[in-house]
């Protein structure tokens, strides 16, 4: 099997400003990203031989997507893939690029849940056929994995909550410093601590949102990549895994990992030629749906060793400005989860700490040179994951 490391360069992306975007419909959102990509890309929609776009937006189809972006007679496919929806349009974008087939190409993401009364995935209208699906809010679903991680590494219940709780505070501080998160408003413990609960131990601040946005990249040949712009991102690595939901149906499971996390992480290290991840990446934006899932996707990713978590946070090894940045825009936790949108929005941050063009200096990484993207579509007895790494 090929490897498709730095055989495809990210040469524009764009991404709107994400949350309640009451002015704006899901297509403009989808036009404002895609325009700030060809315009940084140095190209016109002219120039796009072929788009995947991912969206869960009701009534969507390729056709409405070519209208409201101007692509005229061209391939526009409609992705799909759970909360790894954006990552997958970007690797349908990647893989047709490095075959040969199409030398530019835009992945898309975008999503529009706040005027739809829409608080999270929708429900699938087919049961599992051994009929043992168990019916729970995404919050309830996740909040299992911490009274198990607490249990088993031998934390107390407050010392727990309080250290997730350091998670919610690291990623508001860091998007209090971005212009284009949603929720830009630093936090201390205090107010973590003392929020209303919405699934024990998780509490308001340790959920992320619900909000509108859009994110896009142009991918084209390496060889072609520096004719467009100095500075471009290389794909070093692409994993994007369904698991076969078996912690549904197996009583071993263990309730403080994703396997899907595990095995996504060492197939993207693998391609990438990675083998310490905390010592040779530089930062990464994981899916912080909730910060239980940031703490045990961690030690998924080999990010520290298993039950180590609380040493790193601790350490501050995760913060602005430790060993291996996580979230350094704010994450999902600042910028909501607007389905589509998130994986394209995490590799956004990537691309621009990278050429080290950050929205403000005080965000700007030193010397970064590899970057780390993560979306976990599903909940902890079974999911999609996604791990795509770019950097120089």
């Amino acid at each position: 099997m090929e490897s498709i490391r730095d055989r495809v360069a990210i040469v524009g992306m764009g991404c709107t400003k994400f949350g309640e975007r009451w002015d704006k419909s899901g297509y403009d959102l989808a036009v404002e990203a895609a325009y700030e990509a060809f315009e940084d890309a140095g190209i016109t929609p002219k120039d796009v031989q072929a788009a995947w776009v991912g969206t869960l937006y009701s009534g969507v189809t390729g056709q409405s997507l070519a209208e409201a972006l101007q692509l005229d007679y061209v391939p526009v496919t409609r992705v799909e893939n759970a909360c790894a929806t954006g990552s997958d349009a970007l690797r349908n974008a990647v893989y047709a690029v490095a075959s040969g087939v199409v030398d530019v190409a835009l992945a898309l993401g975008f999503e529009k849940l706040k005027d739809n009364g829409f608080s999270g995935l929708p429900g699938f209208g087919i049961s599992a056929t051994s009929m043992t699906e168990i019916q729970a809010t995404a919050p309830a679903m996740f909040a299992m994995l911490a009274p198990r991680y607490f249990h088993k590494y031998g934390l107390s219940a407050d010392e727990g909550k309080r250290l997730i709780g350091k998670i919610a505070v690291k990623n508001h501080y860091n998007g209090s410093l971005n212009p284009k998160a949603h929720f830009q408003k630093a936090i201390d413990i205090d107010q973590v601590m003392k929020a209303p609960i919405i699934a024990w131990p998780l509490g308001l601040f340790d959920c992320c949102g619900v909000s509108d946005g859009s994110a896009a990249a142009v991918v084209v040949r390496k060889d072609v990549a520096r004719s467009y712009r100095e500075d471009p991102v290389f794909i070093k690595a692409m994993a994007v895994i369904a698991g076969p939901r078996r912690g549904q149906l197996l009583q071993e499971y263990d309730y403080v990992h994703f396997e899907e996390n595990v095995r996504a992480a060492q197939m993207a290290y693998k391609e990438a030629g990675i083998s310490n991840p905390f010592k040779e990446l530089s930062l990464a934006e994981l899916h912080d749906c909730f910060t239980i899932t940031e703490m045990v996707t961690y030690e998924d990713l080999g990010f520290c060793p298993r039950g180590a978590a609380k040493e790193y946070i601790e350490g501050g090894a995760f913060e602005l400005s430790g060993e291996l940045p996580v979230q350094p825009d704010g994450g999902l936790k600042c910028f909501g989860h607007p389905i589509g949108a998130s994986g394209l929005r995490m590799l956004y941050e990537v691309y621009k700490q990278v050429q080290g063009r950050a929205q403000r200096p005080e965000r700007q990484l030193k010397n970064p040179q590899l970057g780390l993207t993560h979306n976990l579509g599903g909940d902890p007895r079974g999911c999609t994951t996604s791990v795509i790494i770019a950097g120089l």
